[in-house]
């Protein structure tokens, strides 16, 4: 039976029971090895994404700022040309034909002016162009947190441990849609399938086992851990090593920022955050990441047309 509540902004929450589950797979991609017993305890849970509704609220009594609408300091980017500071965000532009699906800068490009307004009269669809600390802003107005990567996960599974999406583990039961995804042949022709090619409104697809919606597809989600680049660091345990293995399995809260910088880049000090759940550009022939296992970094200043959130209230 599901146990609801409504949240101190007037919202709906749906509880998470505490449990054990097996989180990460062996099956897809390296960053999501090796797979490790953890346990959470449990938490409440916003239903859906923050849909731009609930965001232009909280801009409205609040006069928040978001990132993306602001020019960038040159002090924090050495290096960058003047032009190369203005407000903005990443938007998806799909191309004309195939290319070379190594370089995403194909398919992303930065857009001066580019930010969540742009998207608000689209009122039920998850907002977007938001970077880490306009979701940590919205979170701590509405007393709340964003969840830890463990907390996603568990929560997105639905109770099917194991399962490859959170409704099981084949994609489309009886060839219904069940998220939007990318369905076609990436990035240049998309068959809308499942009904949309950009953000579809929250709650379009059928809830998990828990009753939340869109916990795969549509935009992935922000979590407040770091960046680690297997899934042994995402359960380093929340205050520090310890000396018993089962006592880092519990209530992990991911590795520490010192290690979320991307190596192959040390020029780029920006620290990463764990994005999960995939998005409507997520495709086979590209990023089969709408799974709950599914995990990839982003740097917290940026903002892009397919990331959004969801909060969590913790009890104790």
């Amino acid at each position: 039976m599901l146990r609801r509540i409504i949240d101190p902004v007037g919202d709906e929450m749906i509880w998470i029971p505490e449990g054990e589950f097996h989180m990460g797979s062996e099956r897809f991609y390296p960053e999501e090895r090796p797979v490790v017993d953890v346990r959470v305890d449990g938490f409440w849970m916003d239903p859906a994404p923050v849909t731009n509704r609930d965001f232009a609220r909280f801009v409205e009594v609040t006069g928040y700022v978001t990132v993306a609408e602001r020019d960038l300091v040159a002090e924090d980017y050495p290096g960058l040309d003047e032009a190369d500071l203005a407000a903005g965000s990443l938007v998806f532009t799909a191309t004309r034909g195939p290319v070379d699906l190594e370089n995403p800068g194909n398919w992303w490009h930065f857009v001066r002016g580019a930010n969540w307004r742009e998207e608000a009269a689209r009122q039920d669809h998850p907002v977007v162009h938001v970077a880490y600390e306009d979701a940590s802003a919205y979170a701590d107005w509405c007393g709340k947190s964003l969840p830890t990567e463990a907390e996603w996960e568990y929560a997105a599974r639905g109770g099917l441990d194991g399962a490859t999406y959170p409704w099981g583990n084949d994609f489309c039961p009886d060839g219904k849609a069940m998220a939007n995804t990318w369905e076609g042949d990436f990035p240049w022709r998309n068959t809308e399938r499942d009904g949309y090619t950009r953000t579809s409104p929250v709650e379009t697809y059928p809830p998990n086992g828990y009753g939340l919606f869109d916990m795969v597809g549509n935009v992935w989600e922000w979590t407040q851990d770091w960046w680690s680049t297997s899934n042994e660091g995402a359960v380093f345990p929340c205050c520090g090593p310890v000396g018993q293995e089962t006592a880092r399995r519990v209530n992990p809260r991911g590795g520490p920022e010192r290690d979320s910088f991307d190596p192959s880049q040390p020029e780029i000090r920006i620290p990463r955050k764990v994005l999960k759940g995939g998005s409507h550009l997520c495709a086979p022939s590209y990023c089969l990441r709408y799974r709950p296992a599914a995990r990839i970094p982003q740097m917290i200043d940026t903002a892009t047309s397919h990331i959004g959130f969801r909060c969590v209230v913790r009890d104790g």
